[in-house]
This record gives C-alpha cells, sequence and structure tokens, in this order.
C-alpha cells in the first residue's frame, strides 16, 4: 500500500510500505479520511505525541474509512462497515486503567503514534477502538471525530454557566469547537483571542460575541481579570501568561493547547492564591467516542465548515513543512 511514512524529524516519504498482520480480534480498514493534528506537527518537529514515537512509523490519529477485512473472533464489525476510529489504546492493568482514568494510562498505545496510523491507504486497528457512524455522516466528518472527542474532555472539567465571561485564546479548529460547546451551554458572553483576522467572520458566524486580535495591546487590556472561564487552545508562551491575567477572582482556566516540552512561562504564584484560580490540563479523548458522533451527525456541532484545506497523500511531505506557513485551520487528506 501508499503510505506516508514518518522516518525521523523533518522527514515524510510516500511510499509503499506493508500491511500490519491483523490479529483475531482486530480489521483492518480502507482509510477514506486522515485529519493533520497539531500533534502530528509535533511529531514531525522532533517532539512526543501522546506516547513515545520510534520512526519508522505512518502517523495519523484522526481517521476515518471502510471495514475491509476482519479477524477470526471479530463480533461487532463486518466487512463493509463505516468507522470512525478512537486511537488511544489502554493497557487496562496499571493503577490508572484500575481506577477509570484510562487517558492517563503508564502503558497507553496510540494509533498514528506508537502503531502505523491513517496517513495509509489501509490501517489496521482492534475493533474495541471502531465506532460505527451513519451513512449520513461523511468520511471527513468522522475523521474528525477523535478532535471533538478530545474537546470534550477537556470542557467537562469546566463549570461553565449562562451567566459567565468565557475567553477561547486560539480561533483555530480546536478554539472553534470549543466555541461551539460553549455556545451549547447557552453562555452569555463569549470572546475569541485570534490574531488571524481571516478567521474573525467565522468565529461570529459559530457564536462569538467579541472576536479580537491579541497582537494589539489595548485588546489583552481590555480582557485583564474578566474572564470566570478561560480556555487556552495555543500551547505558547505568551498566550498562556495571558489566559491567567484574563481571569478573573473565582476563575477556571484550561491549558488545552499542547505546548513544546521546553516551553516555560512566567506567573504570578500570589496571583493564583489571590484569585483563587483553578488550573487544569485535559489529555486526550477517554470516552467521548460516542457523544462526538451523536452530537455531529445531528448537526450540533460544525465539523465539516471548519476543514480549510483537502490534501491528497503525495502532497503530504510538502505540507508537513509548510503547514504552520499555510494559514490551515485543519488540514485532512482525503483518499
Amino acid at each position: 500500500m501508499r503510505a506516508a511514512v514518518f522516518k525521523g524529524k523533518g522527514t515524510i516519504d510516500v511510499t509503499e510500505w506493508h500491511h500490519e498482520e491483523l490479529k483475531i480480534k482486530e480489521v483492518r480498514i480502507k482509510v477514506k479520511a486522515c485529519g493533520i493534528c497539531g500533534t502530528d506537527q509535533h511529531i514531525f518537529h522532533g517532539h512526543p505525541g501522546s506516547a513515545e514515537v520510534v520512526p519508522p512509523i505512518v502517523l495519523g490519529h484522526e481517521l476515518s474509512g471502510e471495514v475491509v477485512e476482519i479477524g477470526k473472533e471479530v463480533t461487532s464489525l463486518q466487512v463493509g462497515d463505516r468507522v470512525s476510529i478512537d486511537p488511544n489504546i489502554y493497557c487496562g492493568e496499571c493503577e490508572f486503567c484500575r481506577n477509570g482514568r484510562h487517558y492517563l494510562c503508564n502503558s497507553l498505545q496510540a494509533i498514528g503514534v506508537t502503531r502505523d496510523g491513517g496517513m495509509g491507504e489501509y490501517c489496521t486497528v482492534p475493533e474495541a477502538n471502531c465506532y460505527l457512524i451513519p451513512t449520513e455522516m461523511g468520511f471527513v466528518e468522522g475523521a474528525m471525530v477523535e478532535p471533538l472527542g478530545c474537546v470534550l474532555h477537556g470542557i467537562k472539567k469546566l463549570t461553565i454557566k449562562p451567566n459567565h465571561t468565557v475567553l477561547i485564546i486560539g480561533g483555530g479548529f480546536i478554539g472553534q469547537l470549543f466555541l461551539q460547546l460553549v455556545k451549547m451551554r447557552g453562555t452569555s458572553t463569549i470572546f475569541v483571542s485570534e490574531p488571524d483576522e481571516n478567521k474573525h467572520e467565522l468565529l461570529y458566524k459559530l457564536g462569538a460575541h467579541t472576536v479580537m486580535n491579541p497582537m494589539k495591546e489595548e485588546n489583552q487590556a481590555m480582557l485583564k481579570n474578566k474572564a470566570d472561564v478561560v480556555i487556552e487552545c495555543v500551547g505558547r508562551k505568551e498566550s498562556m501568561e495571558f489566559a491567567f491575567q484574563a481571569a478573573r477572582k473565582g476563575g477556571q482556566v484550561l491549558a488545552f493547547g499542547v505546548s513544546s516540552p521546553e516551553t516555560r512561562m512566567t506567573i504570578s504564584p500570589f496571583e493564583i492564591f489571590a484569585k483563587e484560580l483553578k488550573i487544569m490540563g485535559s489529555f486526550i479523548n477517554p470516552h467521548t467516542h460516542e457523544e462526538a458522533i451523536s452530537l455531529i451527525s445531528q448537526k450540533i456541532i460544525d465539523t465539516e465548515r471548519l476543514v480549510s484545506h483537502r490534501f491528497s497523500i503525495e502532497k503530504l511531505p510538502k505540507i508537513m513543512k509548510t503547514y504552520p506557513t499555510l494559514q490551515v485551520s485543519k488540514g485532512v487528506i482525503v483518499y
């Protein structure tokens, strides 16, 4: 099969690649769509993913496709089924798995991270990681179930009330998903901080009350001590520091953006103490796949409109090298 193979920092080659052996409780799918995640970009540039990456490997953990082969003991799927894939594989034995926090699994494996993923024509996955999608759901939407599931995990950590002021830092694909979920909660005031003014019109259409360019100092000053809830979707030092400045007394700060492991920020412990801030992180998407499928299939959450670029697999090596300069909100490989 043809696959985009990650061979080490800064190198992806489209080449012929082997099929993984199909085990008795696994299925092989013909990949129909695979999203390019910010985590894929981190891995491409030499940073870790959700688990250690050992090249050569096929990346891509946001994927959907059609079942073309099933293992001998597969009972819930058949050839021809349309599926979305939850990439995370938990050991079930460590202390975190045994106390219900699978997402912190000490031996986490993931499709597209520790084993071949969706940036190839075919992908072999455990039966348990496949979720049927309805016929009216497109395969691009099916691939976007995984990032929506991650966002659902994050937003469930927050208490959001109708009278709250919510600030979303970063108006790209993830920020756009958070915006729709916050809007669902009937929140009275939603600010979005996004420097790319080409995205502002869509952000307003998705429900933002005010969209501001954070590069203008007067905008940052306007939001200082303003937000009951701050959702940081960028992962940069400056945006993280801004999140703490924008949070008001009793506020909540969700650190969702994936930063480089070397990133450090300056914050005041006294400010955390005096404001009595609640600070949270959010990692992967435990047990949110079915809910995400339902929200997309009912058109409650729009993902199709948020996809800014569609690529063929042959273009992927160039795309991965130039991705940050393309002003991509969400890119998807379509087969």
